[in-house]
């Protein structure tokens, strides 16, 4: 994964070297160790499809952190009167990386959130009260609950949140990786799925593969992913293969059903979110326990 950058390091000094390492890497082959073809069921599962129209992605509803990049985002059904939720990456979460089977919920939080607009400039401070959820298994997220609305929000802000969508995402549709800490948008397309993506002791089930364009970089953590031909969040950037490692930190591996491990270097990938807006219901109350709710769960409720 992309490791959280250090709070003591400012965007302005690390963004000329940043930029200069991704453009470097931009051009970097895939590197096949070995096949990973899906099978005929797992096909199945992911839609394929070449997108109508495209939007370019703004970065109103985006965030930075100290050292990740976010998002304040609603379900899709989400009232204005509902607390605001801000969501990144599980490894983003202050207190540490979560270890392999941690799953933490309504944890304590006082973090804050840089709100950008539109044009990346500074619409206002967020607030978060608690961790509403946070893991590194089967996904890699982090969902923050606010002190304000969504209503308040947009009243002394002028913001709205980004939906998360809740379908699958779709093979071949054009994505933009918008990077609130970065203040970049990284263009791309869906390339595939990764049945298993396993990288160091996590593994997370059903990863959004990049076209070689999206060669994200430190600090775009947790950027969300946006479908361009609807305009929601389809997924949560959260890594990238950096010198062709196998299933090391920061050298992500693909393990198909048979078990077989394909190496792509320079290759990025995202965790789906669609699966999130099942286990929030009324008032945006996480329920890990809700029909149709695939997350992973504390011990104590995964015993149930």
């Amino acid at each position: 994964m992309r490791k959280p950058l250090l709070a003591t390091l400012t965007a302005v000094a690390l963004g000329a070297a940043a930029l200069i390492g991704a453009t470097g890497t931009a051009t970097a082959a895939p590197n096949q160790v070995s096949g990973a073809t899906p099978t005929a069921a797992t096909a199945a599962l992911h839609p394929v499809g070449t997108p109508a129209s495209v939007t370019a992605s703004s970065f109103a509803g985006t965030v930075a952190l100290s050292n990740c990049s976010g998002s304040l985002i609603r379900m899709p059904n989400s009232q204005a009167t509902d607390p605001g939720l801000v969501m990144t990456n599980g490894h983003c979460l202050e207190t540490g990386l979560p270890s392999a089977g941690q799953v933490i919920t309504n944890q304590s939080s006082t973090r804050s959130f840089t709100l950008l607009n539109a044009s990346a400039g500074t619409a206002g401070t967020l607030k978060a009260n608690k961790v509403v959820y946070a893991t590194m298994t089967d996904t890699d997220v982090t969902l923050y609950q606010l002190t304000r609305t969504y209503a308040q929000i947009q009243q002394s802000t002028g913001i709205a949140p980004l939906t998360l969508s809740a379908t699958h995402p779709v093979q071949g549709h054009a994505i933009d990786v918008v990077s609130g800490y970065w203040k970049r948008v990284y263009s791309c397309s869906v390339d595939g799925f990764a049945y298993r993506l396993k990288e160091d002791q996590w593994t997370w089930k059903d990863a959004v593969r990049y076209t070689p364009e999206c060669q994200v970089i430190g600090g775009t953590s947790g950027s969300p992913v946006i479908d361009t031909t609807t305009g929601q969040v389809t997924a949560i950037n959260n890594t990238i293969n950096e010198n062709g490692g196998s299933c090391t930190l920061d050298n992500p591996c693909e393990v198909n059903e048979q078990g077989a491990v394909t190496i792509r270097r320079g290759t990025g990938y995202a965790q789906e979110t669609y699966g999130i807006p099942a286990c929030f219901t009324t008032g945006n109350k996480l329920n890990l326990s809700a029909t149709g709710c695939t997350l992973a769960k504390p011990t104590a409720i995964a015993a149930h």
